[in-house]
């Protein structure tokens, strides 16, 4: 748009000149007046000639009418697009888009509006975890998610550039295809080393090509499935227990994971001495240590670490509570 409107003005310019200076070298009038006859020609307004016109000054007025007239055309063609067309608004809106994506850092990146993308979208704003979603078509948007979308070919670096993929925190990429997770992932992985990627596989092979491609977890919704369905019918009671407790909204129960600072005042000590189970009434279902080592059902004197993460489960109120005694010293 910017492009065309440049041209159009420096044609215009150009023909407003032209005309100035022809009419001013045949009929030797001054520039005010041959600048006038240029502008009442070109708009077809239909005026009295300044001074009668010579022969020459007849011919040249011919040739300026099919010329200026049809810059004048090609001029308002443009600006009858930007008007109609919605160019102004896409132009504003791009501007508005780049803006906020400026000020975007620790965001997650979402390759692919789909139906696992919505869900996912839909947990992760659900945790005030900013968004940013890739998706190559433009669609219409059916509930006010509040994401922001970048439109175009995520295996493309110059977009994932655009979703400022160099300040995120982690991307998930959910495409139709193994292949496109597969670029993605490459992608990705080069542009920003200390990324964290999620990746979906559809094909047994491709979990191990996503993680050699460097992929930090790949998740293959067919596998998750069908164990979740053998599960619904050997064991019901823990299927619906594990659905309650991950339900984002739920908020009566949550399962969630809460990492201890080094500022904590949890830190070096005793699940006991912490008074999580006593104070809080929150179970800690796991610890999963710095080294990455996982010790299930802790006991009451086993010791909380600076940079473990603890496995929770309790009442969301009660999680918020631990969550700030495991990030400073106050309770």
């Amino acid at each position: 748009m910017r492009k065309r409107a440049i041209i159009s003005l420096a044609l215009v310019f150009v023909v407003l000149l032209s005309g100035t200076v022809g009419f001013s070298a045949i009929e030797r009038w001054s520039l005010f007046e041959s600048l006038y006859m240029t502008v009442i020609t070109l708009s077809t307004i239909g005026y009295k000639e300044v001074r009668p016109l010579s022969d020459a000054g007849k011919l040249f007025t011919i040739i300026f009418i099919f010329f200026g007239v049809g810059v004048v055309a090609y001029v308002i063609n443009n600006g009858i697009r930007v008007v109609f067309e919605g160019e102004i608004q896409k132009a504003f809106g791009r501007r508005k888009l780049e803006k906020k994506l400026k000020s975007m850092k620790n965001h997650y990146i979402v390759c692919g509006y789909g139906r696992m993308g919505r869900i996912i979208c839909k947990e992760l704003r659900a945790k005030g975890v900013p968004v940013v979603v890739i998706e190559k078509e433009r669609q219409e948007q059916d509930d006010d998610t509040g994401n922001v979308f970048v439109y175009g070919d995520a295996t493309r670096d110059e977009f994932l550039k655009d979703a400022a993929i160099e300040r995120a925190k982690g991307l998930i990429s959910v495409l139709s295809t193994d292949a496109q997770n597969l670029y993605v992932v490459l992608s990705a992985r080069g542009l920003n080393p200390d990324l964290l990627i999620v990746a979906r596989a559809g094909d047994e092979g491709s979990e191990r090509k996503l993680l050699r491609a460097g992929a930090d977890r790949v998740v293959s919704p067919y596998y998750i499935g069908g164990l979740r369905i053998a599960h619904t019918v050997l064991k019901p009671a823990v299927v619906d227990f594990l659905e309650f407790a991950t339900r984002s909204g739920n908020l009566e129960l949550q399962l969630e994971e809460i990492e201890v600072s080094e500022a904590s005042a949890m830190s070096d000590k005793t699940i006991h001495e912490a008074g999580v189970g006593r104070e809080l009434g929150v179970i800690i279902v796991a610890i999963k240590r710095k080294t990455g080592e996982m010790k299930f059902n802790p006991v009451h004197n086993t010791r909380i670490k600076t940079g473990d993460t603890l496995i929770a489960i309790g009442e969301t109120e009660k999680l918020d509570m631990l969550e700030e005694m495991a990030r400073n010293n106050g309770k």
